[in-house]
């Protein structure tokens, strides 16, 4: 089979019949899925009724849905002949101004019956608003609303055209516009289902935001390329997990480390639950997770956790551990997609066994930010782009990250790596989760801090954990603050927040 390019092509992998999108059982007999035959269908009227509007290829269209099956097909229809922009709904109308006039947003889709500034923002800014319609069926929908109009770029989109736009987090500075072409998404989500062995016969449990570029590549777009289905959930829920587990019996989830405890912290009380599941495997991106993490999650499963690496320029994964063979606790596994290598701060790529910048070239990879010239220069070397994350490859081809490079802790000289750290005190019994940052220090620059969450019905003291890391860690990386909280503080999509926590929980030494 020839590797599809486009969103288009993507689509016509499925059965007619064979469902595509699903949404969990409210009831008995809940709503119908959304076939492939429907969903291409959808995808043709939706380009269309987008076409009919105006608004072609290369034209931005907004998405601001609840996480669920409409937010899925939208994504799925929309970028089969326009480019889109899902926005996250829980922005506030400050947010949501920003991101609309940076994107130059030609449409927005919002739901019809749900509240958000996002409305009273677009209709300020002379942006029209396209009111979806959900159907019967899981994912089916009709667009209402906006001008009318001739695009001047129709029909269905081109393997070059702009399929999805993102910003970066920006969590230190103004977020970075990431276009990704319908060539960019279609390699990453091959090369997805290559990983996985992902058939028709597989069914992915999605509980990722779908603002979030995990959620679309991962679960919804690999899963309609390979002919399976995504059953949309309305999001994480530690509680409801296991139920949808239970009821909808996927084959797969994928989630962020964070969503993984707290699933495990669950499992002892549901292990009938786990012990009828159908799970092929379970997948973890877009942080690192503690390699005790992922030894207690296979155990408890019965399963492969697979731990891959991604981020938005790639269009979502750049390396994995295998399905079949080693899977190596600690390290976010071999190149699965693009050529991953480490290269020095001259440009120069490293032999395997040395430290330095994890840099990626590949069909998968944006061409480039959008209007920003001095952040191109400094992410692209000869071809490659640099991922701003600090690895080595092992002698077999892992990669193991040691830490974003501007989170690395630097202790008076001494530069601190806050992923071992978190590895050895997640290693301790009574600990679910820890995170190490740094803690602004007057002699010595900045000072190693620790937040961490312990498990239930547990007790541990500051004291005790510090002597329990000594045994593991040289002494000038052991925590010399610790934090004991019911929450890290997360972001939007998951993510445990590293950058900024010191000021946030008040702390300097």
């Amino acid at each position: 089979m020839s590797a599809a390019r486009t969103m288009e092509a993507l689509l016509r992998r499925g059965e007619d019949d064979a469902p595509a999108i699903r949404a969990p059982a409210l009831q008995p007999h809940g709503r119908p899925y959304l076939s492939h035959g429907a969903l291409r269908a959808l995808a043709r009227d939706t380009v269309a009724a987008l076409n009919a509007r105006g608004i072609g290829r290369g034209d931005r269209v907004a998405i601001v849905l609840p996480n669920g099956p409409e937010m899925a097909a939208a994504f799925l229809c929309l970028a089969a002949g326009a480019s889109t922009a899902p926005l996250n709904p829980a922005y506030r109308a400050e947010d949501f101004s920003f991101y609309l006039e940076d994107l130059r947003a030609r449409a927005i889709v919002l739901q019809r019956g749900v509240e958000t500034p996002a409305r009273a923002v677009a209709e300020g800014l002379g942006i029209a608003v396209l009111e979806l319609i959900p159907g019967e069926a899981a994912g089916s929908f009709a667009l209402e609303g906006g001008g009318t109009g001739a695009a001047a770029r129709p029909g269905m989109a081109q393997a070059e055209d702009e399929a999805l736009v993102l910003h970066t987090s920006g969590t230190t500075a103004r977020p970075k516009i990431v276009p990704l072409s319908q060539a960019n998404i279609a390699a990453s989500a091959g090369h997805i289902g290559a990983t996985l062995e992902l058939s028709p016969a597989d069914c992915c449990l999605n509980i990722m935001p779908l603002f979030h570029i995990h959620g679309l590549i991962a679960a919804v777009l690999s899963s309609a390329a390979a002919g399976g289905a995504v059953c949309c959930t309305p999001g994480f829920d530690a509680l409801r997990f296991y139920r949808w587990l239970e009821e909808e019996r996927p084959s797969w989830y994928t989630a962020v480390p964070t969503m993984h405890q707290a699933i495990l912290g669950r499992a002892e009380r549901n292990a009938e639950t786990i012990a009828q599941a159908r799970l092929r495997f379970i997948r973890s991106s877009s942080a690192s997770l503690p390699g005790p993490v992922m030894q207690q999650m296979e155990a408890a499963f019965g399963c492969p956790l697979v731990e891959s690496y991604g981020m938005t320029e790639a269009a979502h994964q750049m390396a994995s551990n295998p399905l079949r063979g080693a899977r190596k606790p600690g390290a976010v596994g071999l190149a699965a997609g693009p050529e991953v290598g480490i290269m020095d701060d001259g440009g120069t790529l490293l032999p395997r066994g040395e430290e330095g910048e994890v840099v990626i070239r590949g069909p998968n990879v944006t061409a480039g930010y959008e209007a920003n010239p001095e952040a191109n220069a400094k992410a692209f070397t000869r071809g490659w782009f640099r991922t701003g994350d600090q690895g080595v490859l092992d002698a077999e081809g892992y990669l193991r990250l040691t830490g974003r490079l501007k989170e690395i802790i630097n202790r008076g000289g001494e530069k601190v790596s806050p992923l071992e750290v978190d590895g050895v005190l997640s290693g301790h019994a009574c600990v679910a989760q820890a995170l190490c940052f740094a803690i602004p220090h007057g002699k010595l620059g900045e000072e190693i801090g620790a937040a961490v969450v312990l498990r239930e019905g547990t007790a541990l003291t500051e004291r005790e954990l510090r002597d329990f890391a000594a045994l593991h860690l040289a002494e000038f990386k052991v925590p010399r603050k610790v934090v004991f909280l019911a929450e890290i503080p997360k972001g939007a999509t998951g993510k445990l927040m590293r950058i900024g926590l010191a000021e946030k929980l008040g702390l300097s030494l």
